[in-house]
């Protein structure tokens, strides 16, 4: 049985979280806070979340756990076949990491956790969301899903990055970065009446008032 090594804050974390359910594959969660111990980094090099523990050992970096899942183990698969729209649907995945999710996760301590961005920070997050949600306009099929017809790696980027990157946006900028994709609003109500989603949402809530302490002892 797998492992899964992490915390269900961690949107990263709740991306594989939800393969994994998506699939119907038995794991096991198993806490783990990001930490530079021996311990941790024995587990993860860079003493990072998630980490998938497998029989021959750990699997780092979610990337490359959701397409080892995907290689290793059947269920319903969440990459196609034919190789062009594979790319396609990594290459979504890839732009809604580095130029959604990052530029808000700069943004994350001001938005969330009640600290100070540096102006400077949140206006080249600001300007790289606008350009990052103007690229997923253009690339993304919204038919009904981000890739297309299926569910995909690709949905589990935007489940887990686009409505923290809409709440940096409102919070921090009063900008809806939605507004002129009512498609996309519309796949995250779809996605929100998963059932499996539905479930991460609810571990996610009830873990957020630990996390919050936590990171309120740390100030």
């Amino acid at each position: 049985m797998f492992k899964l090594y992490g915390f269900c804050v961690s949107n990263y974390y709740n991306m594989v979280k939800l393969a994994l359910l998506e699939k119907g594959l038995p794991f096991e969660e198993v806490m783990f806070l990001p930490t530079q111990t021996p311990e941790s980094l024995a587990i993860s090099p860079r003493g990072k979340v998630p980490v998938l523990g497998v029989e021959q050992g750990y699997i780092n970096e979610t990337s490359v756990i959701l397409e080892y899942i995907e290689q290793a183990q059947k269920g319903k698969p969440l990459l196609p076949n034919e190789p062009f729209e594979r790319a396609q649907v990594l290459a979504l995945a890839k732009e809604i990491e580095l130029y959604i999710e990052l530029p808000a996760r700069a943004c994350f301590p001001e938005a969330f956790f009640g600290m100070t961005v540096p102006e400077a920070i949140k206006e080249k997050s600001k300007a790289e969301l606008l350009l990052g949600f103007a690229s997923l306009a253009r690339h993304g099929k919204f038919a009904p899903y981000v890739a297309g017809e299926s569910l995909s790696i690709a949905d589990l980027y935007f489940q887990y990055s686009v409505p923290l990157a809409c709440g940096v946006a409102h919070k921090l900028f009063g900008i809806d970065l939605l507004a002129e994709m009512p498609k996309a609003k519309a796949l995250l109500e779809r996605l929100g009446e998963n059932p499996n989603v539905q479930r991460v949402a609810a571990e996610r809530e009830a873990a957020m008032p630990a996390f919050m302490a936590m990171i309120a002892a740390k100030k």
